[in-house]
């Protein structure tokens, strides 16, 4: 994979244990890729115009596929104009969030909708279930997959997700959520950063890292620590700003 936290964690979302989306389902997700159309980064369309993923993640977006493999007629890849957030400083930081704003605007229908961000003060229950997504690896040393996969992962609360990092010491920020891992058998690890943490039906998450023992034999398949999530809801401003920007420049 193209990101990885030395001797910390991993980047990205390896679904682990988790099963394939329908087709015609989270018609919000979109696969950030490479100039050479590999997959990098998982992302999320939340308007016409803009995709949030991780601010460490680039270049183009395809919208309206679940399935890499059958890129066709309905399926759009977009040039993008990045906006890292100004913070930004490494995937511990806690700023670890991007817009993408797609060369023109893509077409909302049938297979591509936005998913809604939630409102500023939005508070998630310790266990609250919610879900991941990505086209990443399925287990430790396995194979990416070309088909969407998605998982439930139980919301942990900030304060036990602290407790839990300052242990390999990791001081986590106030702006992130943890959600998955952390003895569940489900969650994310290497591969597909910038995806949603979705609850209620919101974007409340995009995925950031997790602890995988060590880079390169970590095992993914049982993480022993929570996955953190960049927190959405800590950005509303700076993403609204962005959109209002622009918005007046076209």
């Amino acid at each position: 994979m193209m990101h990885a936290v030395h001797t910390v964690g991993t980047l990205g979302s390896k679904i682990i244990n988790g099963k394939k989306v329908p087709a015609n389902s989270m018609l919000y997700m979109a696969s950030v890729q490479d100039s050479s159309g590999r997959h990098i980064c998982g992302g999320f369309l939340i308007n016409e115009d803009f995709v949030v993923t991780a601010a460490h993640c680039e270049l183009s977006v395809v919208l309206g596929t679940h399935n890499l493999k059958k890129i066709n007629n309905g399926t759009m890849r977009y040039a993008v104009e990045k906006f890292k957030n100004p913070f930004y400083d490494g995937v511990q930081s806690g700023n670890d969030i991007m817009l993408l704003k797609l060369s023109k605007k893509t077409q909302l229908g049938r297979r591509v909708k936005p998913i809604k961000l939630p409102k500023a003060g939005v508070k998630l229950s310790s266990k609250e279930n919610c879900h991941v997504a990505g086209w990443g690896l399925t287990k430790t040393g396995g194979n990416t997959v070309n088909v969407l996969q998605v998982v439930k992962v139980p919301v942990v609360s900030l304060n036990v997700c602290k407790e839990e990092w300052n242990q390999v010491k990791i001081n986590l920020p106030d702006t992130v959520i943890c959600a998955g891992g952390y003895g569940t058998k489900g969650g994310f690890c290497q591969g597909d950063s910038g995806g949603p943490l979705v609850c209620r039906g919101m974007a409340v998450g995009v995925v950031l890292f997790n602890l995988a023992l060590n880079s390169t034999t970590g095992n993914c398949d049982y993480p022993n620590k929570p996955n953190v999530y960049t927190n959405v809801m800590k950005y509303l401003d700076w993403i609204k700003e962005i959109i209002k920007k622009q918005k007046r420049q076209m």
